[in-house]
């Protein structure tokens, strides 16, 4: 889902949307429609193996166009919309996540046949040069009004749109309605190229099945788990829509990685991986944007052309392109982040702000790792830490985080390897970031219903986000019970932060234990024992239960050991491992 500060459209698409709103007095079926495709057609030449679709100049407005002024005494089709349905609410929508299409996130291509069956209200798609929306979610944004809109029901309405508002942005108003495009019949030479290149994708996106050679093999699955990926493009940007088919956590699964022409795209989806890997067809800037659209798995990232010009295709495929694999068989990946700033967390603990470089951009799942790479004497020293958010407090605004930034709860041991180095590294330094790693997955919290957490020191890290996680998201969650082990009392890790959470949700409990205690504390003493679990693991009827361990090897070993004398399954203990 798309965040608050991607509410903000970049030059071109602010042109055709607030070209339209401005203009309030266009009235006709596609005045908004137009302005919604814009950013999202303007690659039908990308979808049109011949040609790059470009809206040719021509006189503005252009003469049969509603924003002339109307002669003396004609009315304007325009109608008054409801609350909550301008331009702007329509924007939020598409970009909320929601499945605009009705068809979680594919993309098909469209017979005549079919496009006739969709011409109601509730169900209308139209064809504009090629390209085929699904507009029903459109009707009560629409200026024109319902009835003018229903003009383009189930029919090419290219000729409708262009009479009217050609030059209207429809392709990025409308481009989270893209059902696909519509059949067309191959060509000899299409043909003839599609046979030659074996290829299964035309200028991004997958060749129809009358350009596809046709397989001599028994057809694949009814069901198949692999992602796939479709391209676009306009004339100033490239645009490659990945299809997960899966739903997407809320903290994302993408790793993009553009090194100079080099361009990494990773997927990490449970416990496998999808990669996409090119040398770019040409020259790019290294800001990108990437998308994501939860609830349907669909994940987009645009990348901006240095020079405006037709690409043929994304790029020459690099190692590893277009596969899907277990994670845990995929070789660590190195980016260069920068050390933005350090915070004290304890006495001993600080919290590590990096930043990635400009082309890349990192949605770390719930529960995974990262390794940080130094030369200390010739050496390269790696560790893992968990990722975590800056605040353990779920915030009340939609994150605006964009994946470029990223938070490291690190102990400085004074003779350690690494932390000391850490601990004495200014501000603006660089760090080698290489993963995200790890075999947590939300599977393993589906159903559950009471979640309990042991967790010594900073094993405390992996239950930061998780404990967010549950309270924010998870409501099929009844309870979340913490207890947390630590020598002394200055160690606890964001225990004002803890404490503060136990006073606004009332699933979430905290229990402290010290083994090193003041005279003054109040709270549990001792390390961890069989008679602190009984209580603190508790089993309701019609329960499901999950126990998650983290902490050294010797307290993580013990509490699985204790669990599993309560008659915890394995299924139902999850232990963290660096």
């Amino acid at each position: 889902m798309l965040n608050e500060k991607d509410e903000d459209l970049d030059e071109e698409q602010e042109e055709g949307y607030y070209m339209s709103e401005n203009r309030s007095n266009i009235s006709m079926g596609f005045s908004i429609i137009s302005g919604v495709l814009s950013g999202f057609i303007k690659n039908l030449s990308c979808f049109k193996v011949s040609e790059m679709l470009n809206i040719p100049s021509q006189a503005f407005p252009a003469a049969g166009s509603q924003q002339r002024v109307a002669p003396t005494g004609q009315s304007r089709n325009k109608v008054a919309l409801k609350p909550g349905h301008s331009l702007l609410d329509w924007i939020r929508l598409t970009k909320s996540g929601q499945d605009l299409t009705g068809l979680r996130g594919r993309l098909i291509e469209v017979t005549e046949e079919e496009l006739k069956k969709h011409n109601t209200k509730h169900d209308c798609w139209t064809c504009i040069r090629g390209m085929v929306y699904n507009i029903s979610a459109y009707m009560d944004f629409h200026p024109g009004g319902e009835a003018e809109l229903m003009r383009a029901a189930g029919i090419d309405s290219t000729d409708l749109f262009d009479e009217v508002h050609r030059w209207v942005n429809y392709e990025s108003m409308l481009k989270e309605c893209l059902v696909g495009r519509m059949a067309v019949k191959a060509s000899p030479a299409i043909q003839a190229q599609t046979e030659k290149t074996g290829s299964s994708h035309l200028n991004g996106l997958s060749a129809p099945a009358s350009l596809r050679p046709e397989p001599l093999s028994a057809p694949p699955p009814a069901k198949d788990h692999q992602p796939r990926y479709d391209w676009f493009q306009t004339d100033a940007t490239i645009n490659i829509v990945v299809y997960t088919k899966r739903k997407i956590p809320s903290a994302g699964c993408s790793v993009v990685d553009l090194q100079g022409d080099d361009l990494r795209v990773e997927m990490l989806l449970g416990k496998m991986s999808y990669l996409l890997h090119w040398h770019l067809y040409g020259k790019v800037q290294d800001q990108l944007e990437v998308q994501t659209a939860h609830s349907v798995g669909k994940v987009q990232l645009c990348l901006r052309k240095c020079v405006k010009e037709k690409w043929t295709e994304v790029g020459k495929s690099l190692e590893n392109h277009d596969t899907f694999i277990q994670a845990r068989d995929r070789g660590l990946f190195y980016r260069e982040c920068v050390l933005v700033s350090k915070s004290d967390v304890t006495h001993n603990t600080q919290l590590l702000h990096l930043r990635l470089p400009p082309g890349s951009r990192m949605q770390v799942p719930v529960g995974r790792h990262v390794y940080l790479k130094m030369a200390l004497q010739d050496t390269d020293v790696v560790k893992p830490y968990t990722v975590v958010d800056q605040t353990l407090l779920p915030a009340s605004q939609p994150s605006a985080e964009t994946g470029s930034d990223l938070y490291l709860m690190v102990k400085i041991y004074p003779d350690g390897v690494l932390t000391p180095h850490l601990a004495s590294l200014p501000i603006g330094s660089s760090l080698s970031l290489g993963g995200p790693e790890g075999m947590f997955t939300l599977r393993i919290v589906r159903d559950v219903t009471h979640l309990y957490m042991l967790a010594a020191g900073t094993g405390f890290t992996p239950m930061a986000r998780l404990i967010r996680l549950a309270v924010k998201e998870l409501q099929s969650i009844r309870k979340v019970k913490l207890m947390f082990f630590n020598c002394e009392e200055r160690d606890i890790l964001w225990q004002h932060q803890l404490d503060e959470l136990c006073r606004k949700e009332e699933r979430f409990e905290v229990e402290y234990v010290l083994s090193e205690p003041a005279d003054s504390w109040n709270g549990r003493r001792g390390r961890i024992e069989a008679s602190m679990l009984q209580n603190f693991l508790e089993r309701v009827e019609n329960s499901k239960c999950l126990a998650c361990v983290c902490g050294p090897t010797g307290f993580t070993e013990l509490a699985v050991q204790l669990i599993r004398q309560l008659d915890f399954s394995e299924e139902e203990i999850h232990t963290f491992l660096g």
